[in-house]
């Protein structure tokens, strides 16, 4: 049984095997895996680009909470941001950069194979 803990957590090497579900959960990309930056990388696979107000809407979040899980994700390179202005209205646009992209793939095959892993144990219990 895994400690109760954060601190006490074992280091993923030492899980038996028997515990690949747990691996698989830990080893989750945690950048992306939080709701809304999920969100601002879901909704830029789709679009080439979106704005600041675009993204805002789309996500149903403030300003400063959007600017912070925007900025976390451009330091990772995961996106890419562009300021300028149209006329004199200032305009922020995104866009996922290949990293952003192929780290999203990664994170969608990851939770793909954790939800069969988890399906083929629940139907296994079932059927004891």
């Amino acid at each position: 049984m895994l400690p109760k803990r954060k601190d006490q957590r074992p280091p993923l090497h030492a899980l038996p095997d028997d515990n690949a579900s747990i691996k698989q959960t830990l080893e989750l990309d945690r950048l992306i895996h939080e709701r809304l930056r999920l969100g601002i990388v879901s909704a830029l696979a789709v679009n080439p680009s979106l704005s600041f107000s675009d993204l805002k809407l789309i996500l149903s979040t403030s300003d400063g909470n959007l600017s912070v899980h925007a900025r976390k994700l451009e330091e990772a390179g995961y996106i890419r941001c562009d300021k300028f202005f149209e006329g004199r209205v200032p305009r922020t646009e995104y866009q996922l950069t290949d990293v952003g992209r192929l780290a999203l793939q990664r994170y969608l095959n990851h939770m793909e194979a954790l939800i069969q892993t988890t399906r083929q144990a629940t139907s296994q219990e079932l059927q004891k």
